[in-house]
């Protein structure tokens, strides 16, 4: 039914994840699709706020990122499984979108939290992925 299976996750919060990847991969395995796990590192959001940093801190933080990233896979998705691991930069929401679009997913598995009062002003991640993506949207609360 899928081919290629999109997981955002959130290294920081990985518990809140658990039933996603669970979901992600009974569906991978079903299809025999290829699941994308993805993280996002945050952009700093305005650029005075970047100047802050150490030149190199992005670099950084992007290679630290994706030795988690590999360490989560290898703990959570079992052997048989194809899997490619994504590390992208910038606003969360729409760098899983972008990442949904390059890898061709037609299913975006996502975890939400408990919405509260600034989720319904704002938007929380998985809200605004669900109202902007062109592919099916699966939201595990």
């Amino acid at each position: 039914m899928y081919k290629h299976i999109l997981l955002p996750v959130d290294l920081e919060a990985a518990a809140s994840s658990a039933q996603a990847i669970e979901a992600a991969v009974a569906q991978a395995q079903t299809s025999g699709a290829t699941l994308h796990v993805m993280t996002v590192v945050p952009d700093y959001g305005m650029s005075v706020v970047g100047s802050f940093f150490p030149d190199d801190f992005a670099e950084k933080a992007l290679t630290e990122t994706a030795k988690q990233l590999a360490a989560y896979v290898a703990a959570n998705v079992p052997a048989g499984v194809t899997v490619q691991q994504i590390v992208a930069h910038g606003r969360i929401y729409d760098e899983i979108i972008k990442a949904a679009d390059s890898t061709g997913a037609d299913l975006i598995v996502i975890s939400a939290h408990r919405p509260d009062v600034s989720d319904y002003l704002l938007g929380s991640n998985a809200a605004r992925v669900a109202r902007h993506a062109k592919k099916s949207v699966l939201i595990i609360r």
